[in-house]
């Protein structure tokens, strides 16, 4: 017995050694606490830094300089569950980067300087929890499409950005959601703006604060407004506001119109000249006979 023990510990210490790396091979910048946590905050990273170990749980990346996310980085990490990215200079996320992982389900991205959220961004992450975007200076377009898929989204954050207008499908597509920060943008308080007032006020318990502290600008004269103030009165206007839709409609329906008069026209024009030719001919015809 004890030949075969002493035969099979070498490959016990190798295996171990393989398994106890694979938890402990931690970035050397960086701070492990534990086998399945890479913190990494407030190092000065100007990129991703290497050797991250595959079973990361949470990676820690806030407070620094980090531009970029190659689009296949979460291609290998699996198990990560916790990505901290904010306080960075990320300017842009390529569509599908974040859509690599199946297991997402706290992925922070505030205190960057992101501009847009495109269609495809998030994929389909249906384990995405939160999602934090606020404190964003130029982020200034969402899609409408923006969050699709993300059928697990409890919490959104887009507070403090650049947003004017956001369309409201961007948030119905989100059958989870509980609670959604909207404060401190430069709404504008025009016919766009009018239906997410409208969602809001259908949904304000989503909103921590309700609308306090949210405000809008007048179109007219920039005067910014409390949506407090606001009721859906407000936007009476825009309920008679032709859509495109709307004005495709009426100028296929005046074409119609004036096709149908034209042809009746022409019709009734033909129709009278026949007559008038059928009277004179009975006219004709009746003279001969009394000659």
């Amino acid at each position: 017995m004890l030949p075969c023990v002493c035969w099979l510990q070498p490959i016990l210490v190798l295996l171990s050694s393989v398994f106890w790396t694979r938890g402990e091979n931690c970035p050397a910048t960086c701070q492990c606490p534990d086998p399945h946590t890479v913190n990494c905050n407030g190092r000065g990273l100007t990129r991703l830094p290497e050797e991250i170990p595959l079973d990361v749980r949470r990676l820690l990346l806030a407070d620094n300089w980090i531009p970029h996310i190659p689009s296949d980085f979460l291609v290998l990490y699996s198990d990560l569950v916790y990505l901290d990215l904010r306080n960075n200079s990320l300017s842009y996320i390529e569509p599908g980067t974040l859509s690599t992982t199946s297991r997402l389900v706290f992925l922070d991205l505030g205190s960057n300087n992101l501009t847009e959220i495109p269609t495809g961004t998030f994929g389909e992450s249906r384990s995405l929890i939160k999602l934090r975007l606020g404190n964003n200076p130029y982020l200034s377009m969402v899609s409408e499409d923006a969050f699709l898929g993300l059928t697990s989204l409890r919490e959104l954050e887009l507070e403090r950005n650049a947003l004017s207008s956001l369309k409201v499908g961007a948030l119905s597509q989100l059958p989870s959601l509980r609670v959604v920060r909207l404060e401190g943008n430069p709404w504008v308080c025009n016919c766009n703006f009018a239906s997410l007032f409208e969602w809001l006020i259908k949904n304000i318990h989503k909103l921590p604060n309700g609308v306090e502290g949210m405000e809008c600008s007048l179109p007219m004269d920039g005067r910014r407004v409390s949506l407090t103030q606001l009721t859906k009165d407000s936007f009476r206007e825009c309920q008679a506001t032709l859509t495109l839709t709307d004005l495709l409609i009426i100028i296929f329906s005046g074409i119609s119109v004036s096709v149908v008069a034209i042809m009746t026209s022409f019709f009734l024009a033909s129709t009278v000249h026949c007559f008038q030719r059928w009277s004179k001919g009975t006219k004709g015809d009746e003279e001969d006979s009394e000659e």
